[in-house]
């Protein structure tokens, strides 16, 4: 068909459907395809199920009523996170483009939110390898006994310790001083901390390594780093529940409060989990549905991705909460120690009345109402378990301090800290992997490289980009 114009030397054509349809297959031959499928849905997996499901959903389950927020959760999942998952596998395997593309196509006018989506994982991308470098420090710190952060380390005379480090503790003085090096205010830069700076390059490299043909080899790599997570949280759970109050980690977390259930902020922060934890809109999720077949029973896929996501939520936070309820509980037994050992200095009792961990409170309120300014005189604790556990700790916290310090409590500490680390660099790779998807192929929607360039140049591109 022709279109007649005022100008005879300006021939347009515009193209009818067959040249459409033509246009399609031409551009689905070149594009990549998966192996397999389950290739497909463990690459959805492992950019589903991140570093976040290991630090941030427990801190939310511990925040809001502990199972009680399992509940908005449960429901958001299936009444938001469900139909956005299925509308993104469904636009992306039907017009096989990226997050650019798919709505370009819609309209041109709405190219911009594919490009937001883009930014946002490029944006994502940056801190997520970041995380990479500082796990991979750790993970290189690993392979000692003792563990480096077990003990504070001495100060310039040799004589004695830190006393930043003993008025703190070693795993918050490991992780601010010596990982990442921090300055004593903002207005100090510090300079280049070049553990750290080797750290990054490494993640970098490991990165582009196992992307460096897009999907022939990423996919590739899930295989270890979308399944690997799941075998160390079954290693660490057996191991969890063997541990003295990991019980009563368990309790304080599946215990439900039903007034949460009453307030806004439950609801909405279980909403906003649900976007989290399927990086809805962030584009990548589009970007490897593209490569599957137009006529994929992508509703079954989403349904599949549904439950692996909330079920990986709920097991992480079982694994997590035994070490939490372990960690409390040495805390407490510490606490309680302390203050037996106060009150047998103090008081001359007999040795029929031997003060232990299970007559103790009989024993303090007994000395308290006998000797009431003598007790009030000393420095006696308030040992409480409740507060313990309920020390909400989430993100960075939690992995590298809170872990760190109960991993040094168990028999055999490097080989658990190695486990831990290897797990958290696994759960990391495979969501990068999802966000530079996020990013390369939008670029290629936008023609930001020649169609020439092989992937190997693109992903190197884009890698010398995000540095």
């Amino acid at each position: 068909m022709k279109l007649l114009v005022s100008n005879p030397g300006l021939d347009l054509r515009i193209p009818n459907y067959e040249d459409l349809e033509r246009m399609e297959k031409e551009e689905a031959s070149d594009r990549p395809k998966w192996d397999n499928k389950s290739q497909y849905i463990l690459t959805c997996v492992g950019f589903c199920i991140g570093i976040g499901n290991v630090w941030r959903f427990p801190y939310l389950c511990q925040t809001h009523g502990g199972g009680a927020f399992l509940i908005p959760y449960l429901i958001l999942l299936v009444l938001e996170g469900m139909p956005l998952l299925l509308l993104e596998f469904a636009i992306g395997q039907r017009l096989r483009k990226g997050s650019v593309g798919v709505w370009r196509t819609i309209s041109p006018y709405l190219t911009g939110i594919g490009i937001s989506s883009m930014m946002v994982s490029f944006l994502i991308g940056l801190y997520y390898n970041t995380l990479i470098a500082w796990i991979m420090w750790y993970l290189f710190n690993s392979f000692q006994d003792p563990l480096p952060w077990t003990q504070c380390p001495l100060a310039d005379n040799g004589t004695e310790y830190v006393p930043e480090c003993q008025q703190s503790s070693t795993v918050d003085y490991y992780f601010y001083r010596v990982s990442l090096n921090s300055s004593a205010s903002i207005s100090e830069s510090g300079g280049l901390h070049w553990p750290v700076v080797v750290s990054l390059l490494a993640a970098w490299s490991v990165i582009c390594i196992c992307y460096i043909r897009g999907i022939r080899t990423s996919g590739k790599a899930v295989y270890v780093t979308a399944i690997l997570p799941y075998i160390v949280l079954a290693i660490f759970l057996i191991r969890g529940l063997t541990l003295k109050g990991a019980l009563s980690g368990l309790e304080f977390l599946f215990t439900p409060n039903v007034d949460e259930l009453m307030k806004p902020t439950t609801w909405l922060d279980a909403g906003a989990q649900v976007f989290y934890a399927f990086s809805i809109a962030w584009g990548g999720l589009i970007s490897f549905s593209s490569y599957n077949p137009v006529h994929n029973n992508c509703l079954q896929d989403a349904v599949i991705l549904s439950a692996v996501t909330g079920f990986t939520s709920v097991y992480a936070a079982t694994v997590t909460y035994t070490i939490i309820g372990f960690r409390a509980t040495e805390k407490y037994d510490n606490c309680v120690s302390g203050n037996i050992m106060t009150l047998l200095n103090t008081f001359d009792l007999p040795f029929e009345e031997n003060i232990t961990e299970s007559n103790y409170e009989a024993v303090l309120d007994r000395l308290n109402s006998t000797y009431p300014d003598i007790v009030h005189g000393l420095d006696i604790k308030t040992c409480d378990l409740q507060n313990l556990l309920s020390e909400g700790v989430e993100g960075t916290g939690l992995a590298f301090i809170v872990f760190t310090e109960a991993i040094t409590k168990m028999p055999g500490a490097p080989a658990w800290s190695v486990l831990f680390f290897i797990m958290l660099l696994c759960l990391g790779l495979s969501t990068l992997f999802g966000n530079i998807e996020g990013v390369v192929v939008p670029l290629k929607d936008l023609k930001m490289f020649p169609h020439r360039w092989p992937q190997e140049a693109l992903t190197d591109s884009t890698r010398t980009w995000s540095s």
